[in-house]
């Protein structure tokens, strides 16, 4: 099963990826997580792309794609992929439809974790991540409650650029929405509510 998943920055859909990978086994291919390791291991495109990043903006088509399209052929996606934050712009979407149309695997469903953006701006501005392990937590966590790791915030998670991020998820990602809906692949889900809740939510829409 092929899987793109939709929603604006911090509406929960790492969240809804890791339960899917754990249950149904699939891959799950974060861009950020692609690119922020990109930019620690100050690759070329990770030099290119940490500009883009810290200001909110979003990554130029050419750059993703190119990266996408060879993470995407890696033995590991052979039981099928959860894609997220890629395709981001119709024009990576087009792009994505070729790429699996190549191996012979269609896209199954366009899932679209949906929550009220002020929702986001005090979910995301109140997360911290663990420097050790990559644990998500919010503000209340003194220490990392998985490996004990000392537990910040990211730069993208104030105010201003998450309010950014937000703008340019509107303008720029938003009709990713329509297109899957004119392909007959897109399935809303309300993401506004406990995870476990929008998992359940999440299983009965692709039918596992």
């Amino acid at each position: 099963m092929n899987i793109v998943l939709l929603g604006a920055p911090g509406a929960g859909k790492g969240t809804q990826a890791a339960k899917l990978v754990e249950e149904e086994g699939l891959c799950h291919i974060s861009t950020g997580d692609i690119l922020r390791a990109a930019v620690k291991n100050q690759t070329p495109l990770g030099v290119k792309a940490k500009s883009y990043m810290d200001a909110g903006d979003l990554v130029p088509d050419d750059l993703i794609i190119d990266l996408m399209k060879e993470r995407i052929q890696q033995p590991d996606t052979e039981k099928g992929v959860i894609l997220d934050g890629f395709p981001r712009t119709t024009t990576q979407a087009v792009a994505l439809d070729t790429m699996l149309s190549e191996l012979g695997r269609p896209l199954d469903a366009a899932l679209l974790i949906d929550v009220d953006p002020e929702v986001i701006v005090n979910r995301l501005c109140s997360r911290r991540m663990c420097k050790e392990c990559g644990h998500i937590g919010t503000a209340a966590d003194a220490a990392c409650p998985k490996c004990g790791g000392e537990m910040y915030q990211r730069d993208d998670d104030n105010e201003t650029t998450v309010r950014n991020r937000l703008d340019v998820y509107e303008k720029s990602t938003s009709p990713l929405i329509d297109y899957y809906r004119g392909c007959e692949l897109l399935v809303t889900i309300d993401g506004d509510r406990d995870p476990q809740v929008v998992y359940t939510d999440v299983k009965e829409a692709l039918k596992l």
